[in-house]
Parts: C-alpha cells; structure tokens; sequence
C-alpha cells in the first residue's frame, strides 16, 4: 500500500458507513466474514438486508466463484449481525487497503467482534479434508501489509501488538460451541499465502516445518487490521483440501467449494452458536 493509497482511509470509511446507515437501521452486534462456499449463512439471518457491495461506496467487488459480493444485515434469534457475503483478495488486483475495507467498515459500525471463516489447506499429515480449524495464531507470507504507508491515528497505534490477535476469549468460546454441539474442531495456526496458484510441495514443507498447520490466502490481513482498530477477531477455517504434495491429484477451487458445502449445517450451527454465545457476555 502505497502513501496515495494509505492517506484518506479514515474519510472513506465514514463515507461508506454514511452509505450503508442511509439504508439500514441497525446497530450490529457482531461481525461476520464468509469465505469460499461458505457464503449461505447470510441467508438464514432473520429480516435479512442485502446490499451489494458494487452499492456500497469503496467496496471491491469480488471476483471469485462462490464469493457473491453482498454486505448482510440481519438476526439470529435476537442478536443483530452483518455479514460479509464474500470478500476480496490481494491476489485479484485490489490494492490492500481495499482488501480490509470490509471487515474495517464492520469495526466502524462498532461490532464486539468479527469471526473470519476461510477455506483452507491442510498441512498437518494426521488431518483430512473436512476437519474444521480455529486459528490460534498466523504466519503471514503476504506480499504487502494493510498498515504500510502513513498510520492514521484515528484508526490505531502506529505499531499494534499482535499477541492475541485470534482472542483467547473468543476462541475459547467457539470451542465450547463446539463441545456443546457435538462438533469436532482442530487447532492450529494459518500461513497466509498471495496466491492465486496453490502452493508447490516445497513451500508446503516450508510451512509445516514453520509450524502451520493450514494455509490459504485470506483472513491474516483483515486480522490485523481489524487488530490495529482494536477490535477483536477470531477465524475459524474450513480444511477443504490437504495441499500439494499431501494428497492425491490436482488441486482446484471447484474441490474446496464441493467440500465446503458438505460442512456448511456444521458451520452454520458453529457461528450462530457463537453469535449467541457473543450476546450472552
């Protein structure tokens, strides 16, 4: 993110919340980002209000296949929540700024907190295809940094501490979400990759031998800028494929939308479990 880019994200965040409160009168509670194929929780949401993100002022629109381009506001039981019906990435052209805007403009709206989902890759040998991951912490190989260029004071610190940037709170509270609901989670820590190839088998035994347990291309940027405005994060990713070198044939996008899909009723039971779970502290 060049200075051009840096400068001016704090007017354009007041003009897309001056955008989005024009059309919605709703005060959210928490925060929602749904990565590839996970995108149908947004439409449980009670008084569902969709606006696509090509009418919200500064919003990318993505590019991606299963990433419908919709901000979502909306109830679970008596909980207000907007929703990211799919996101952005680095890899489709955006510069990073934009990238986070979306999860930016949530924190503005003055959610508690955001809960990222992702589809991610799987590097640790012992785990398939399937399993569910909450991010405990992330190795970020991301060509550039959403804080790079001038520091906008009214967002945050010039230098956000990132030591609990996946709340220990909040995750603890998703895993007895998952306890109570009979749903089985790992644990373990995400490497962000630019893409959009997948990785080679090299960079894969790179990561495990860093410590990752999944990789992908979303998510670790809008952790920290979500961490720079101080507001609290938690990812949860979908383990829909084990990468390159790991398992049998080729790697597509088509796969990891197809395993998704087979593990959304278990997605969408954790993330409103943990919405009402949020409402309750």
């Amino acid at each position: 993110m060049g200075t051009a880019e840096a400068s001016g994200i704090d007017s354009r965040l007041d003009e897309t919340v001056a955008a989005i409160r024009a059309k919605v009168n709703m005060q959210p509670r928490v925060g929602v980002v749904l990565g590839s194929g996970l995108g149908a929780f947004a439409d449980t949401l009670g008084h569902l209000v969709k606006l696509p993100y090509a009418t919200i002022p500064h919003m990318p629109a993505s590019t991606v296949v299963g990433h419908a381009g919709n901000l979502c506001f909306g109830t679970i039981d008596h909980v207000n929540v907007v929703c990211m019906q799919g996101r952005a990435h680095a890899y489709e052209g955006y510069p990073m700024w934009q990238v986070v805007h979306g999860v930016r403009t949530m924190a503005r709206l003055g959610v508690d907190c955001v809960l990222i989902t992702n589809a991610a890759g799987g590097i640790e040998a012992t785990w398939s295809a399937g399993d569910l991951m909450i991010v405990t912490d992330h190795l970020n190989f991301m060509p550039t940094h959403p804080l790079t260029g001038p520091n906008e004071e009214a967002l945050g610190t010039r230098f956000p501490d990132m030591t609990n940037a996946y709340d220990r709170d909040l995750r603890g509270m998703l895993g007895e979400v998952a306890r109570r609901e009979g749903i089985a989670t790992r644990q373990g820590v995400y490497a962000a990759m630019p893409g959009p190839s997948f990785e080679t088998p090299a960079e894969i035994r790179m990561l495990r031998a860093l410590g990752a347990q999944a990789v992908g291309m979303s998510t670790v940027p809008e952790v920290i800028a979500l961490r720079h405005m101080r507001t609290r994060a938690l990812a949860l990713s979908c383990i829909t494929n084990m990468a390159a070198g790991m398992g049998q044939g080729e790697l597509s996008h088509e796969h990891v939308e197809q395993i998704a899909n087979a593990r959304q009723a278990d997605l969408e039971r954790l993330v409103r479990g943990f919405i009402l779970a949020v409402a309750q502290t």
